[in-house]
């Protein structure tokens, strides 16, 4: 084992993309990794090469990279290990704590049916476990399969869980090695963890049985064991499985949807971890609080209220001139061939305090800011176009020749609206809501003196004259 003083792993299959579940595991490991001044590592188990991708890998790196969680050292490939896997497996052989199994599929087959019509748990019956290898047939393939106790239990001390008691008389005889040669998961995870300094393993609840088989294999190599903390699974908001009704979705669809990394990282924590009351965890206090004992032990439940109402908070109470960057970001992403000028970011930082207070998502303050994108006279919408009667016309020629004259700060501009209203004889909204679907084509937006302001006096006359009788 390496010198560390804990040493975490997150190890994806790239069979498809980083999902919920999985960024909140490889956030866990990160925390505490950081927490501890340890290591964070990345392990791609990708030894099912029918289903691993390229794409897939490219995903969970785009996705972790995303969420802002920084790995240590290189990335492990799990398919390149497995020499050292057999290896392995050849020296338990040899050492007498693993043996040769010649058993045909069909002979399996047939051992499983004539298990399950007497009812009884469909494990392997270890007919090769002692015999004598004098007796084994020529020029068969074999499989090695791992000499487990059959007697007495294992024991998972887990640090979520307690401690986990298995039988050993219901855990059969593991394949280690294939009879082609190909080592098996349990093998790979057990070598990799120990070969890469692995001290914690922390991981949902439906590995809790692989615990139990890979820590047989550690007590037979004579290894340390790791400590476990298995965590309860995601569930939908109603309880159920978690599936992509609930929101099941790629970690980098959440990026296209507009939610801040900080967000995900906060609302990830909250799902199955807590400190006390507190909702919203800025990163440098979860890692200065993660510990595992703060981990429930009951299923979370994910629920995109709380995710959008969180991201609200984040958008704003982030840097303007950052959540601009963030939103040119998106827009770029959206219309690769958009082309934003620096004009146009100076407006939208302007801009971004009255857009930010309203935005749920990056995706809302990208539509809301759309009329800051381009020069020249909006198009309204339909329910902008409504407000653009007659009268309102009308109204808009005689405000623009007032706002020609006056002072252009958001103060001076709403004194100067509202004096044009009340010799107009009317409400402020009366003038306000035309004068927005001039400036903007709808009928919401930041304050209507701000967006006067930002667009500045010769933009903001040209729409507003665009629109007026």
């Amino acid at each position: 084992m390496q010198d560390n003083p804990t040493v975490l792993r997150f190890a994806p299959s790239p069979t498809g993309y980083l999902h919920i579940g999985g960024a909140r595991t490889a956030l866990f490991n990160w925390l505490y990794a950081r927490h501890t001044g340890g290591a964070f590592r990345l392990r791609i188990e990708d030894t099912d090469r029918k289903r691993s991708t390229p794409e897939a890998i490219d995903a969970i790196l785009n996705g972790l990279a995303w969420l802002g969680l920084d790995w240590d050292d290189e990335p492990v490939f799990q398919h390149a290990r497995a020499e050292r896997h057999r290896e392995i497996a050849e020296n338990l052989l040899a050492e007498g704590s693993a043996y040769r199994c010649y058993a045909t599929a069909e002979e399996l087959n047939e051992m499983r049916a004539e298990l399950r019509a007497a009812g009884k748990p469909i494990r392997y019956d270890g007919r090769w476990r002692d015999k004598d290898p004098a007796d084994a047939p020529e020029d068969v393939p074999f499989a090695i399969r791992l000499k487990v106790p059959q007697t007495g239990v294992t024991i998972v001390h887990d640090r979520v869980q307690g401690d986990v008691t298995f039988a050993n008389e219901n855990l059969d005889d593991m394949i280690l090695l294939r009879s082609d040669g190909t080592p098996t998961y349990m093998l790979a995870v057990v070598v990799d963890d120990f070969d890469m300094g692995v001290t914690h393993i922390l991981r949902g609840d439906d590995h809790l049985n692989n615990a139990a088989r890979q820590l047989q294999i550690v007590h037979a190599l004579g290894w340390p064991e790791p400590i476990y903390a298995h965590v309860p699974l995601i569930h939908g908001a109603d309880g159920s499985k978690l599936s992509k009704r609930h929101g099941a979705l790629a970690i980098e669809a959440y990026r296209d949807m507009g939610y801040l990394p900080e967000a995900m990282r906060n609302y990830l924590l909250r799902l199955g971890w807590s400190h006390g009351d507190d909702e919203i965890i800025p990163t440098e206090n979860a890692i200065k609080w993660f510990t595992f004992e703060n981990i429930g032990k009951s299923a979370a439940r994910f629920d995109v209220k709380k995710l959008e109402n969180l991201n609200g908070h984040y958008i704003r109470e982030m840097d303007d001139a950052a959540l601009t960057r963030e939103v040119v970001a998106m827009a770029e992403r959206q219309t690769p061939e958009i082309q934003i000028s620096e004009a146009v970011r100076r407006r939208l930082t302007a801009a971004m305090p009255g857009l930010k207070a309203r935005a749920k998502t990056l995706v809302e303050l990208n539509e809301n800011a759309q009329f800051l994108f381009s020069d020249g006279p909006r198009a309204p919408d339909a329910k902008a176009a409504a407000i653009l009667d007659t009268d309102a016309r009308a109204r808009l020629s005689r405000l623009a020749q007032t706002l020609d004259q006056a002072a252009w700060d958001p103060s001076s501009l709403e004194a100067k609206v509202r004096e044009f209203a009340d010799n107009e004889g009317v409400k402020l909204g009366i003038v306000a809501q035309p004068l927005r679907a001039a400036l903007t084509g709808r009928t919401t937006s930041p304050p209507v003196f701000d967006v006067l302001a930002v667009l500045g006096p010769e933009e903001a006359l040209t729409r507003i004259r665009a629109h007026a009788d």
